[in-house]
């Protein structure tokens, strides 16, 4: 949906300060941070595809500045690891936001909040637990029946949901594009460019399919690919997600979706659906998973038009115009790896679901960790859990294939 993009450089020596493998919201936040706090020093992002077009293009675009996982604070309460995380999340969407503004980014930033929403009892018990948490943490919101979110989103699907104003829509594909293009001027990225191997010892020595580039020191920020470089490996796993997005609807149409031009919704089941329209008058649905790789492309078009056709019977059409998987990664306690693996080799992997503000945080708090600067923030983040051991395949695959076959089961409505 974006104009093809024009590479913006091209490394001209095999030695750097830095290389950051990962281009994406980790990976280019710790870059510009690195490159902020060492200007005299040569900084390189190597990135397997083009900026854009890989996962930090590919989610949904909801900016979602609310914990995910409260229960990874070791001996420290839930609350106060919620705490901890809200002020984090705070700051880190302050500062996208004033890199948006400063960089003229057009991304379609819009503060718009975010809809939950639930079809079925089970649903709306699962809501409730929500709301009674974010009555703990201090956070507003706003209950709706399925008459007031019929009207505010144009369908009586759900029984019940409620509106928070904790979320930022973007276009993500131009958002990371647009982070790519405004880092420092001591900072050079190599896409298209995937890395096959790294040795893991000073100096750093890390091979691509066309070059070999060495570094004083390493971050690795390409999240469940990690694991393809050695690293964390029974820590992390890769899941498929997928979406796919209408062509623009009628002026009729889109009048039946409420008075907003742009919403979303989050499913009450994390296998459940998400919605959003955008602001151009498209409807984008997202549902399913896959475990480390992508399914058939006809599978993916059926299940995802039986979840629109649900939700809007009465659209004239359900064909989709752009249809979509991307990956995340995930572990098994819900908690991330971030932190220094060994004596300059540095890593953030493990999003869980919550790349986008999340990778921004972790990335520039891991570019000051390598960098020798201290925070509050950071110290925060070391006493978070880290993620927990997984088995190997193939017993790995049969639970966690297993755990989204429940999952779909008890989403039941929702999906």
């Amino acid at each position: 949906m974006l104009p093809e993009r024009v590479e913006r450089s091209r490394p001209t020596r095999s030695r750097y300060a830095t290389i950051i493998i990962g281009g994406g919201y980790t990976g280019l936040a710790a870059a510009r941070r690195i490159g902020e706090l060492r200007p005299g020093e040569d900084v390189l992002v190597i990135e397997a595809s083009t900026i854009g077009e890989g996962s930090a293009g590919r989610n949904s675009g909801f900016i979602i500045d609310l914990p995910h996982n409260t229960k990874m604070g070791g001996h420290t309460s839930p609350l106060e690891v919620a705490r901890k995380q809200i002020r984090m999340y705070d700051d880190g969407r302050k500062w996208l936001e004033e890199l948006v503004r400063e960089h003229r980014i057009d991304c379609g930033w819009n503060p718009a909040g975010k809809y939950h929403a639930a079809a079925g009892d089970k649903g709306v018990a699962s809501l409730r637990a929500v709301i009674d948490q974010y009555r703990q943490w201090g956070i507003s919101f706003t209950e709706f029946d399925r008459e007031g979110l019929n009207e505010k989103i144009g369908t009586p699907y759900y029984q019940y949901g409620f509106h928070s104003p904790n979320n930022v829509f973007v276009q993500p594909a131009a958002l990371i594009r647009g982070l790519a293009d405004s880092l420092p001027t001591n900072v050079t990225i190599l896409e298209d460019e995937p890395v096959l191997a790294l040795d893991e010892t000073m100096p750093f020595v890390v091979r691509t399919v066309n070059g070999e580039y060495t570094a004083d020191r390493v971050i690795i920020a390409n999240n469940g690919f990690a694991k393809q470089l050695g690293i964390l490996r029974d820590r992390i796993f890769t899941i498929f997600t997928y979406a796919a997005v209408t062509p623009r609807l009628s002026d009729t149409e889109l009048a039946r979706l409420g008075d907003s031009k742009e919403w979303g919704v989050i499913p009450a089941n994390r296998l459940g659906t998400t919605l959003r329209r955008i602001q151009d008058g498209r409807l984008m649905v997202r549902s399913a998973y896959s475990y480390e790789r992508e399914q058939a492309s006809e599978k993916t078009r059926e299940l995802l038009t039986g979840c629109y056709k649900r939700r809007y019977p009465q659209m004239k059409s359900h064909e989709f115009e752009y249809m979509w998987g991307g990956t995340t990664a995930l572990t098994r306690n819900g908690a991330s790896f971030f932190g220094e693996l060994r004596p300059g080799l540095y890593a953030s992997v493990g999003c869980n679901g919550a790349g986008v503000l999340k990778g921004s945080v972790f990335g520039k708090l891991l570019g000051e960790m390598a960098m020798g600067v201290d925070s509050a923030a950071l110290t925060d983040v070391l006493g978070f859990d880290g993620p927990t051991w997984l088995p190997p395949d193939p017993i790995r695959k049969v639970a966690v294939t297993s755990a989204i076959r429940y999952q779909a089961a008890v989403a039941g409505p929702e999906r």
